[in-house]
């Protein structure tokens, strides 16, 4: 049954005035207490999304068992011209991308035996803020023998974004996951550069209640200068990971054989996990890799939305 909590919808004028609005506060610097009225409509104007999912094995096939939405954040299930044993959900954010005090929170849950893929509609935009960090919150929980593919597009973050993110995970014993993010600092071609802001990520992955992998990002102050340093990213602006859960050697095998690779790629296994790690000097190189190892990990083709 699909519930939908009463909403405000904006349309596109409302979505680009509130990121201006938050963009005019920045390039002003602090916030004076004289600008009540731009501080009101900055507060007023902050999105706030909400997705609930919910996927179970229905006669042999996986289906939708629970869909709530809230706010500025949508969920659709294309019809795939090819067969696929997967359900596949896209998540559309219709605030036009993320700016300082936004929330989004999402909350699915594969039950036994089913099947999930995820994605986005587009990449993710992170907005500069002149003060308030946006949040993101994200629960996955797979049940046994189900398999959940989570593959958003890249977030993209500009200058003076303020963006703190959690992924908490919860997998049966014999769950499978295979998990891509991406993170790109600034669009190169647009001879962007992300020299300040803030960004936190944590991620938690725990199999049967143990913790498995563990992993946290923070960035603070002059990010561009950071990703300069040789241990950090040698300059590189573009990052992701894949994890997969069992590991995988014949994918990294396959991966380690993959010719035209345009940035630094390094795969591993242990304890049951693979992990890959991706560095790239843009957005375009990292997207090309990324690409090139799901289509490996995937033993098929990317969802639609990720060729566009």
């Amino acid at each position: 049954m699909r519930r939908a909590a009463p909403i405000s919808t904006r349309g596109p004028c409302a979505a680009r005035s509130r990121c201006e609005a938050s963009a005019a506060v920045a390039a002003g610097g602090a916030v004076s207490e004289q600008a009540g009225p731009q501080n009101e409509t900055f507060a007023a104007n902050r999105a706030a999304g909400t997705i609930r999912l919910g996927v179970g094995l229905r006669e042999g096939v996986s289906r939708r068992t629970r869909v709530f939405e809230q706010g500025s954040l949508r969920v659709r299930f294309p019809t795939t011209a090819r067969p696929s044993p997967d359900l596949e959900a896209v998540i559309v954010n219709t605030a036009g991308g993320i700016a300082g005090g936004d929330t989004a929170d999402v909350d699915i849950a594969v039950e036994d035996g089913a099947s999930l893929r995820v994605t986005t509609s587009s990449a993710e935009k992170v907005y500069r803020s002149p003060g308030a960090a946006a949040t993101m919150a994200v629960r996955l929980k797979v049940g046994s023998g189900a398999s959940l593919a989570w593959m958003p597009r890249e977030m993209i973050l500009f200058d003076r974004a303020r963006l703190e993110r959690t992924i908490e995970i919860e997998l049966a014993e014999n769950a499978r996951l295979l998990l891509a993010e991406a993170v790109v600092f600034g669009r190169s071609g647009m001879n962007e550069e992300v020299r300040e802001g803030w960004f936190s990520d944590r991620w938690r992955v725990r199999r049967a209640g143990r913790l498995v992998y563990a992993e946290t990002i923070r960035l603070d102050g002059a990010i561009a200068e950071t990703l300069r340093e040789p241990a950090v990213t040698n300059g590189g602006v573009a990052i992701a990971i894949i994890l997969l859960m069992p590991a995988d050697e014949a994918f990294v095998a396959a991966l380690r054989a993959c010719e035209g690779l345009r940035g630094e790629v390094g795969a591993s296994s242990w304890n049951g996990i693979t992990a890959v790690r991706f560095c790239a000097p843009d957005g375009e190189s990292l997207r090309h890799d990324l690409m090139t190892a799901l289509t490996v990990a995937l033993s098929g083709p990317l969802p639609p939305l990720w060729l566009n």
